[in-house]
């Protein structure tokens, strides 16, 4: 559950640079961000910190040979989406310790989702997964990546790439683009955010980067206590169940594939693991 659930951290929030137009399909011009307008926002996400940037990330910075505001595009991108992510597998790891589950099969061989529940916390949850729920949900993610680059239907929605002057964070609609119908888009399938204003979307992009950022380190954290490590905030927190996996390692031996297990002897090696 946790990693389909992640599937709907790929939604769009306009940037919050409401001052700046959103690009106009079909027209040249190109609205790239700067190091400026990162301070700008930093301040309104925490003006207490600011513009914090010890890695120096996008001063400067030209990744496969862009600029430095095609790289600030493709960073600002991979934050809103790894925060979403967050996000969702943070409900997700609650939801799965709690053993709530769906109350029907999980697959056409008859096995349940309490069955898969039954096998510990979420990451021994995924464990569980036989392998082709797994390959459905890569697949599912797959697709979502690929569709959230796709050129044509960036165009469909008046958008560029997020490196080429685009919204970060944006998710193009599916539109009439799909061979099958779709009723409902990725990104607020029911239109609550319609009539929100420029400014409202920009406050609530905010609030969603400094809540992607928290639920970034509380996934994290919920990962390290599993493994028996000290965590302040959740050492005393019950019902984390301890995990003896490798988080990164997304098949097992039982999914009986090709160079598993050798991927599996690399982690050992490696002291940080």
């Amino acid at each position: 559950m946790l990693s389909v659930s992640s599937l709907a951290a790929s939604a769009f929030v306009p940037s919050p640079l409401a001052a700046r137009p959103a690009p106009v399909q079909g027209s040249s011009s190109i609205v790239m961000e700067t190091v400026e307008d990162l301070k700008v926002l930093a301040g309104k996400c925490n003006p207490n910190v600011g513009y914090f940037n010890p890695l120096g990330l996008g001063d400067g910075y030209n990744f496969w040979g862009e600029s430095e505001e095609a790289t600030i595009g493709f960073l600002r991108q991979a934050e809103i989406k790894h925060g979403r992510v967050a996000m969702a597998a943070f409900v997700g790891f609650i939801v799965q310790e709690n053993d709530i589950v769906f109350p029907w099969k999980q697959s056409l061989d008859g096995t349940t989702f309490a069955d898969i529940a039954a096998a510990g916390g979420p990451a021994a949850q995924w464990d569980a997964l036989p392998i082709n729920a797994k390959a459905q949900i890569f697949f599912a993610i797959s697709f979502l990546e690929f569709w959230s680059e796709f050129d044509l239907a960036l165009k469909a929605g008046g958008q560029k790439h997020y490196m080429r002057g685009g919204k970060p964070g944006y998710f193009p609609k599916f539109g009439d683009l799909m061979v099958h119908p779709m009723p409902f888009d990725l990104w607020d399938p029911f239109g609550f955010t319609k009539g929100m204003s420029a400014e409202a979307k920009a406050k609530s992009l905010v609030a969603e980067i400094n809540n992607g950022r928290l639920a970034m380190i509380g996934i994290l954290g919920f990962a390290a206590a599993s493994k028996g490590l000290q965590v302040p905030g959740l050492d005393s927190v019950a019902g984390i169940q301890p995990y003896a996996g490798e988080y990164m390692a997304p098949f097992t031996l039982s999914d009986k594939l090709a160079f598993v297990p050798e991927m599996l002897d690399t982690f050992p090696k490696f002291p940080w693991f």
